[in-house]
């Protein structure tokens, strides 16, 4: 018999209406920071997990599926059309 667990995923969905999102742009909309010179420098410090990875590269481009994770905050990456 074999037995698969699965991970709890408790990320927060972030829904964008274009191919991808930058890693800068998305923390600005997520609402975890006030402007992009302070997500660029969280994400210079290297604050900022992509896909549980950290990530030094702001215009990262962020697609469907992909997670990013941030002071305890997470989130993935949704696609809807319009």
């Amino acid at each position: 018999m074999k037995v698969v667990v699965k991970k709890k995923d408790n990320a927060t969905p972030l829904t964008i209406h274009t191919e991808y999102i930058k890693l800068q742009d998305a923390l600005k909309y997520a609402n975890v920071v006030y402007s992009g010179g302070e997500a660029k420098q969280l994400i210079l410090e290297e604050q900022v997990k992509v896909n549980g990875e950290i990530c030094t590269m702001r215009g990262k481009k962020l697609r469907d599926g992909d997670h990013f994770q941030f002071m305890g905050y997470h989130f993935v990456i949704v696609h809807e059309a319009e």
